[in-house]
């Protein structure tokens, strides 16, 4: 029976890794499934070392106050490993913690498949020299991404993006939106301030500033902000107080669907919106100290993914000191009429949704790995 390692630390690439180890088992009927993750992994037949709620850290200082506990379930993950050696390792995402998981799997013999890959291509480019020494094969989701490592001499495979089959047509919005006792006829703005408490912490207040404004200036609008699965209501509450916002469990999508113009905290839920065709304005804020010391490192014109893939400032960017409740309540102003700004960034975001690939990476990255679990037959 065919042991697997799969090594997931935050919500978007537990997400891909659950869908990976569902196509997996069809391939591999009698697959045994271990490693790091979240309720959808363990759903999929994997035995938890760590969830995910336990690892989600974003920002320098954020990692250095959780580093003991990181430790700890880095030295769990590769005891589990010694005890019973995998036949292949699926690390995804995560990269902090995952590349240093890579060299350590690579001495024990451990082949590994890096799934989405670490952003090498906006900072801290000589990562990719580790990347070369220990990774087996490369899935990138990002189409720019597969010429970068095959010019390092990484074996490296463009798959496409798995949000492209998880992300349907919109559907039903007003039967949606009743359900919420929202009328379809209102405008809704998507309010989604990030999917980890550090995020929340920084994004949200500013986002509650530009609600209070744009409700001023609108009152007819309806504001929905989808809680995410690792996220505790309760920490929305102190900001939302007063405000017309309306939290929804139902997950990013539907709100994204049936959202006018969405504010959305930089990440993956700027890809699913793009999918989506929803008109966005994006925004991040770290602590001053990480972004002081990050920023000296980034490498890349743009920080949203939309506009990485683009290639261009296809929708506003809003991070740190640009980040004011002002800013995002007038760029979301421009966007909710019909016009030339509204109609422009949708046909930007449907030639992003052509360049993020076919459907069915999950699909090739799960053959792309079976590969791995059996190279006798390669």
């Amino acid at each position: 029976m065919p042991r697997l390692l799969v090594a997931s630390g935050e919500p978007s690439g537990e997400l891909y890794a659950a869908q990976l180890v569902h196509h997996l088992r069809a391939l591999e009927p009698g697959l045994e499934v271990f490693g790091l993750g979240g309720d959808r992994l363990q759903a999929e037949g994997a035995t938890l070392v760590a969830h995910i709620r336990d690892l989600a850290v974003v920002g320098l200082l954020e990692v250095l106050k959780h580093l003991r506990h990181l430790r700890g379930v880095f030295r769990r993950v590769l005891d589990e490993v010694d005890r019973d050696p995998p036949r292949a390792a699926v690390l995804v995402d995560y990269p902090d913690f995952n590349l240093r998981l890579a060299r350590e799997l690579r001495r024990r013999g451990v082949p590994v498949v890096y799934f989405v890959s670490p952003q090498i291509w906006a900072w801290r480019r000589g990562r990719i020299r580790g990347i070369r020494e220990t990774v087996a094969r490369m899935l990138v989701i990002f189409p720019f991404e597969e010429a970068l490592y095959r010019e390092a001499g990484v074996p490296v495979t463009f798959v496409g993006h798995p949000l492209v089959d998880l992300v349907g047509p919109a559907e039903g919005r007003a039967d949606f939106l009743r359900g919420l006792g929202v009328s379809p006829e209102r405008d809704v703005v998507a309010v989604l301030p990030g999917s980890r408490p550090q995020e929340i912490a920084h994004n949200l207040p500013g986002l509650a500033g530009a609600v209070a404004l744009l409700h001023a200036r609108r009152p007819d609008l309806e504001f929905l902000l989808p809680v995410a699965p690792s996220i505790d209501a309760a920490l929305l509450e102190p900001a939302l107080r007063g405000l017309p916002v309306r939290l929804v469990a139902d997950g990013a999508r539907p709100v994204l669907a049936a959202c006018r113009v969405a504010i959305v905290a930089s990440g993956t839920a700027t890809v699913e919106a793009a999918l989506l065709g929803a008109p966005m304005v994006v925004v991040y804020r770290l602590s001053a100290l990480t972004h002081f010391l990050g920023r000296r490192l980034i490498q890349v014109p743009h920080v949203a993914m939309v506009n990485l893939i683009a290639g261009r400032r296809a929708v506003p960017e809003l991070i740190q000191g640009d980040f004011t409740p002002e800013r995002v309540a007038d760029e979301v102003a421009a966007l909710l009429p019909d016009g030339p700004r509204r109609a422009a960034m949708l046909e930007d975001l449907a030639e992003v949704r052509s360049r993020l690939g076919p459907g069915g990476a999950s699909l090739r990255a799960a053959r792309e790995v079976q590969t791995l679990l059996h190279p006798e037959k390669t």
